[in-house]
């Protein structure tokens, strides 16, 4: 049984540094827009800002699925902990997510702030550290310490806190209701005349274009265009499903050029 909990517990733990990480570039990469992953590097190339975080959730889903594959085989040998363990290892997870970041990517390689716009970065990455990282922790450690668990409301948390997690990655994949746009991303190799070429096969408007011509932004564009958009070097669609939301969440920086 002990080994069985101990992969549950990996498990739940991947679970909530997954969830961390699908919460971090949700709220910062694609809703608040405070920082890419790499932004630091080539802050003004567009389509590596926003391919750097697309390769960043596909990090999270290969986490989550590796935490979800060992739920499922755990949970079928009879290793379901109480509730309380769960939610506590899901919160230590989840605040070991943001510890790790604000130390490697903040702090040690620089890839980032979480405002780089702010002219007290280091301010945020405490404030953020704290509320998001440290404080999660403490109160997941909190959990465990606390009396007996009650199991029959721990089966529903176990199993709530998967689906959780699953839903976060369903959002990351998700672009911005209501915005009409596409977004694609070309191959490197693609030169801006073939991705220009081939967009306008799509039968939409281009509305952006950055300055490598690889990434373009569409309106109206024809609903079965996207296999003919693969088939001549397009690496990411939204809404082809398979791309990450943060696709259609563009700004237009200095690198843009709208037509």
């Amino acid at each position: 049984m002990q080994r069985r909990l101990d992969g549950m517990s990996l498990s739940l733990w991947l679970l909530g540094f997954s969830l961390g990480g699908f919460f971090d570039g949700i709220l910062l990469h694609q809703i608040l827009q405070w920082h890419h992953l790499l932004s630091t590097l080539n802050p003004d190339d567009a389509s590596f800002q926003i391919a750097a975080d697309g390769l960043f959730h596909l990090l999270m889903y290969v986490l989550a699925l590796i935490g979800l594959v060992g739920f499922w085989m755990a949970a079928r040998r009879g290793g379901l902990p109480s509730g309380r363990r769960s939610l506590s290892l899901l919160l230590v997870g989840f605040g070991v997510w943001h510890v790790v970041d604000a130390i490697g990517s903040h702090w040690i390689l620089g890839i980032h702030r979480i405002r780089m716009d702010s002219g007290q970065p280091l301010l945020w990455d405490l404030i953020w550290v704290f509320g998001f990282g440290l404080l999660p922790i403490a109160l997941g450690m909190a959990l465990r310490m606390r009396g007996p668990p009650s199991r029959p409301k721990g089966r529903l948390v176990a199993l709530a806190l998967p689906l959780c997690t699953v839903a976060a990655g369903w959002q990351a994949l998700q672009p911005p209701a209501g915005n009409g746009y596409t977004a694609v991303l070309f191959a490197p190799g693609i030169s801006g005349e073939q991705a220009f070429a081939a967009a306008a096969l799509s039968g939409g408007k281009p509305v952006w274009i950055d300055a490598t011509g690889r990434m373009i932004v569409l309106t109206d564009m024809d609903p079965d265009a996207s296999f003919r958009l693969f088939t001549r070097g397009a690496l990411l669609v939204t809404g082809s499903g398979l791309p990450p939301g943060c696709f259609s969440n563009l700004g237009r920086g200095p690198s843009a050029s709208v037509i």
